[in-house]
């Protein structure tokens, strides 16, 4: 953020929002425990913390979506009554951008930014000037060159981020609150949302950025509030933070890295994975590449680049037309998951709860059923054995829950996919395939998660990691294949490559540098 808005920030008579004292509970839960919030004018607040520590609650107190306990709510230093309800907040001057947009995919871009608009003419807007107003509001986040008549359903995703935002800001929002708004957004495309985050705040706007990336945090705030199970943990200047120091506030205990150490793999060790000309229809050309035993190999690569279709085919889910995989030397047959799963391939997928987790069978059920799947046809454990072979699975992966037969769904995000880890562990999978294994789940779980990555290729097996992050590829794996358009056009040393490099080979042009992120103090 600019210097200007960091002096605006510094001089304004009072905060644009503020909380104080809030309180909620659902029955005997308490979610929030008397918790302080001051938004400024022209500063970019982060709110932290681990899933279950009252991020959610607290935003919905402030969009009016979710009633107070206890405490006041100012905007302006106006109250705001406990049952206000969201259009009181908008009209306050409260946006909130979810994770999940609400914008209508098959009305037009000025439709879905009109919305709501008081009526001109006979109950409608003329076509004309609606144009006009939706032009207006496009340029203000910098979508000039977008055609407001456009469907929403035909924009990218970055796209319709702004929109939403174009949509918050016609309704004249003083404080912007955005839930976790790059999960879906490749690299580039977060750091130009970054950036339109930045110029709102130098607009004197009160932005609250929601998100489990530490290095978000460090690019764009200034300000960064810890909620630990409930309660304001630390309220402070983001600089007087270390990235480690954060995550132990967010956890409440002290955690000695986010990213386990390097260095794990065996120059001298033989591919346990070899992908020999692989044809798929995501592939224009064949595909090739290797893992050795006790190496991490991350994928990059912008959406539709063919990351998940590549782990895809390998696995078998996705139809491949040629080319071999193998594994210890051994082929496996294509386009069937039971024989990828018996040759010792196991996929993690990257939507768990559409492809992988079962929500409705207990977590037992849940670890042993890829055992069913890849051979135990018309052979079923009892109870008590399949309780033994769950428990055997998790052991080591630090795996909370309360008994082995309840529902998967009762687990957090975090625990969910440790549980489908522990999934292909029971079956002895000698080779894992993680899409996006982070995703959707908080630091605290994060670090896990990478710690059982590391022992996992520590004790010898081969680890292929897909993310759309690059400061956790960075620092999780020893090499890094780049893909762009299906083909594989860098294999770089993690340790000897930047963000940088690796958006510039994944990016059409090759030209700018969207990966990048500015130093901790926030300057660039």
């Amino acid at each position: 953020m600019s210097a200007a808005a960091a002096a605006a920030a510094a001089h304004t008579p009072g905060p644009a929002a503020e909380l104080t004292g809030v309180s909620k509970s659902y029955g005997p839960v308490a979610a929030l425990r008397r918790v302080d919030l001051r938004l400024l004018p022209g500063e970019v607040h982060c709110l932290a913390g681990e899933n279950g520590a009252g991020k959610s609650t607290l935003i919905r107190i402030l969009a009016g979506a979710e009633q107070r306990d206890g405490g006041t709510y100012t905007v302006a230093g106006r109250p705001v009554p406990e049952a206000a309800g969201p259009a009181r907040a908008r009209r306050s001057g409260v946006g909130v951008v979810y994770q999940e947009l609400s914008l209508l995919p098959h009305l037009s871009v000025a439709d879905n930014l009109l919305m709501g608009r008081l009526p001109n003419v006979r109950g409608l807007l003329r076509p004309r000037r609606q144009a006009e107003l939706a032009r207006a509001a496009l340029r203000r986040v910098g979508l000039d060159g977008v055609d407001p008549d456009t469907p929403v359903e035909e924009l990218p995703t970055a796209t319709r981020q702004l929109v939403e935002i174009a949509r918050v800001l016609d309704q004249d929002a003083r404080v912007i609150v955005f839930d976790e708004p790059t999960t879906a957004l490749a690299e580039h495309e977060t750091e130009r949302l970054l950036e339109r985050i930045r110029e709102l705040a130098g607009r004197g706007i009160a932005v609250l950025y929601v998100t489990h990336r530490i290095e978000e945090m460090f690019a764009i705030g200034h300000r960064v509030t810890v909620l630990r199970d409930g309660e304001r943990a630390a309220c402070r200047p983001i600089g007087e933070f270390t990235p480690d120091s954060l995550v132990e506030s967010m956890v409440g205990r002290p955690i000695d890295r986010l990213y386990p150490d390097s260095g794990r793999r065996r120059p001298d060790a033989a591919p346990l994975l070899e992908v020999t000309g692989l044809r798929a229809p995501a592939f224009p050309e064949p595909v090739d590449f290797s893992v050795a035993a006790g190496e991490i190999v991350g994928l990059a690569g912008l959406m539709g680049s063919g990351r998940s279709e590549l782990v895809r085919a390998v696995f078998g889910a996705d139809r491949v037309t040629g080319g071999t995989v193998r594994v210890g030397g051994v082929p496996v047959p294509p386009n069937s998951p039971r024989a990828a799963a018996a040759r010792g391939l196991g996929l993690l997928t990257e939507d768990r709860k559409e492809a992988g987790l079962l929500p409705e069978l207990s977590i037992q059920e849940n670890i042993a059923i890829a055992g069913y799947a890849r051979g135990g046809r018309g052979r079923l454990l009892s109870p008590a054995r399949t309780r033994r072979h769950a428990a055997g699975a998790i052991e080591g992966l630090g795996l909370k829950y309360r008994d082995l037969a309840d529902p998967a769904s009762a687990l957090s995000g975090g625990n969910q996919q440790k549980m489908l880890l522990a999934r292909w562990l029971a079956l002895d999978a000698r080779v894992l395939l993680l899409d996006e294994p982070t995703k959707g789940v908080d630091v605290g779980a994060k670090a896990d998660i990478y710690r059982i990555i590391a022992d996992l290729a520590a004790s010898g097996k081969a680890v292929v990691v897909v993310s759309s992050y690059l400061p956790e590829l960075l620092g999780l794996c020893d090499r890094i294949a780049v893909l762009r358009h299906g083909r594989i056009v860098a294999d770089l040393s993690a340790a000897g490559t930047s963000e940088a490099e690796i958006a510039r080979h994944a990016s059409l042009d090759g030209g700018a540098d969207p990966g990048t992120h500015p130093s901790p103090d926030g300057k660039e």
